[in-house]
């Protein structure tokens, strides 16, 4: 039961207790139920419609942003199907232009997590 249904749940029973208790109290007895348990009722059941209402207002937003996401998704993947890869190719005519051959660049030797002082002791 998701958190919606069970606030709707406790909104129902906390309010037909309250008139319930009310009306079974006044026709028997005569006497009336105190006023902090009916204000204890109405303010479950209007807590509880709240974190309702609540709750169906961010099933409706997290829908909408799912959609929103798979959309965009969609959107750049068009894009870079679209687009392919472009750069590498005008790369490599920039280095033909110029009588250059491509070449691969070796990445810089990875340091170990000591700090290294140029030009001090170590």
């Amino acid at each position: 039961m998701t958190l919606k249904w069970a606030a709707v749940v406790v909104a129902a029973v906390s309010f037909t207790l309250c008139v319930t208790a009310n009306v079974v109290t006044m026709t028997l007895d005569g006497r009336q139920i105190p006023v902090v348990v009916n204000l204890l009722a109405i303010a479950t059941a209007g807590s509880a419609t709240l974190l309702a209402f609540v709750a169906e207002l961010h099933d409706r937003l997290n829908g909408r942003l799912t959609a929103l996401t798979e959309f965009m998704v969609a959107r750049l993947d068009d894009v870079e199907t679209g687009a392919g890869d472009r750069n590498a190719g005008f790369v490599e005519g920039y280095l033909l232009g110029q009588g250059r051959e491509g070449a691969v660049v070796p990445l810089a030797p990875r340091l170990s997590g000591r700090r290294v002082m140029i030009g001090g002791d170590d």
